[in-house]
């Protein structure tokens, strides 16, 4: 295990009908800036549940965050930030409309433009304060200060550092209604979340990996599941505490970490618009079959204790894991691989350029550069 330093301030609130703990965790002289999504808020009795909440406050709405949240958007919900003098942000949806108004906290400080913070690639320190209240379990940002921003005009999606959220409020009640595909791409994104930090190498922490393996054994036994009824409470706090514990920085202490799937599923979503979680289960898959040599002992353990798989040679072994892996995703109905999607090789083209431009080395052993993700991605085709 590596040295470590870890501090995650978030105060977690979970639980049915918590949302109306808002006006005891908000300071009541703060003037709120309440970020939304599309309004699907609207439909489900969230928007109500928030607005009862802050009945007493001087309150300002921005809406229309989109899924990868767009700098072009951020940009005006900082204007109309500064012109409201507003010193408090609460991010009501899920994790683009958290990632998106963690932009703005910092951007309400900033005289420049926000995307120059994006682009900076330097943690943010000077932050308004911000709250969440949770409608879609995936991304984690509720209980992390990472984010990922997108840039229409240029077709790019980068990931930066800003402040934690003050709080979080997680009432599983509200993801009741979300729509089958944004569940699948959730527990797709939460479950390689996982297997960003877990995925590399042996004997580094026998902690971290438990902590890893039940994460995914929990999503493994709930999926189909939650197909069948996602009405149920217990699966779906299940489901929306293992996102949130995916990448609160809980399961990375100590020991290394890849994140090259990451980067290449940016710059799918990037040049294609696909949800961020489905383009994770078309690349992962991949990143294991090209990378088998390096991650082997880990991918026999990782089978051994998630899928059962025991029996074979180490190479039978280890294709079994990564087709129980890809078929895994399948189930949760979402495609796996890029001709699916009609996404072909002038994407890997692209994709490999950009790479190149910036000299790119992403995962744990620094060998995912352009060439090695033009071979996962032509894997996966």
């Amino acid at each position: 295990m590596y040295n470590f330093v870890f501090q995650n301030p978030v105060k977690l609130i979970m639980g049915k009908g918590m949302i109306a703990e808002l006006s005891k965790e908000i300071p009541s002289d703060k003037r709120v800036m309440i970020t939304f999504g599309g309004g699907s808020v609207k439909n489900n009795g969230v928007y109500d549940q928030v607005k009862e909440a802050l009945k007493d406050y001087d309150t300002v709405e921005f809406w229309g965050i989109e899924p990868n949240p767009s700098i072009e958007t951020l940009r005006k919900a900082i204007v109309l930030g500064k012109e409201k003098k507003v010193d408090f942000l609460l991010a009501v949806g899920g994790g683009s409309v958290v990632d998106g108004t963690k932009l703005i906290a910092a951007g309400l400080l900033y005289d420049g433009d926000a995307w120059d913070l994006v682009l900076a690639h330097e943690p943010i320190l000077k932050t308004v304060p911000l709250a969440t209240v949770l409608t879609l379990p995936a991304t984690g940002s509720e209980m992390n200060n990472g984010a990922v921003i997108s840039c229409r005009k240029t077709k790019e999606k980068y990931p930066f550092s800003a402040g934690y959220p003050v709080f979080s409020i997680l009432d599983p009640e509200v993801t009741f209604t979300l729509p089958p595909h944004q569940i699948a791409c959730g527990i797709a994104d939460t479950f390689v979340h996982v297997m960003e930090q877990y995925m590399t190498t042996t004997s580094q922490s026998r902690l971290m990996d438990r902590w890893s393996e039940g994460i995914l054994q929990t999503l493994v036994e709930i999926a189909p599941k939650i197909r069948q009824n996602q009405l149920d409470y217990q699966l779906m706090a299940d489901f929306m505490l293992s996102a949130t514990m995916a990448l609160n920085g809980f399961i990375s202490l100590g020991v290394s970490q890849d994140w090259a799937t990451h980067m290449i599923g940016h710059e799918l979503t990037a040049l294609h618009g696909l949800s961020h979680g489905h383009t994770l289960a078309i690349v992962f898959p991949g990143t294991l079959r090209i990378l088998r040599d390096f991650k082997g002992d880990k991918i026999l353990q990782y089978g051994e204790r998630v899928w059962n798989i025991t029996s074979g040679s180490r190479d039978e072994r280890i294709d079994a894991i990564i087709l129980r892996t890809e078929e895994f995703f399948r189930s949760l109905g979402l495609t796996t691989r890029l001709n699916q999607e009609r996404i072909g090789l002038d994407t890997i083209d692209e994709i490999e350029r950009r790479f190149n431009i910036r000299n790119a080395a992403y995962g744990e052993n620094s060998n995912v550069t352009g060439k090695m993700a033009r071979t996962i991605l032509e894997s996966c085709l």
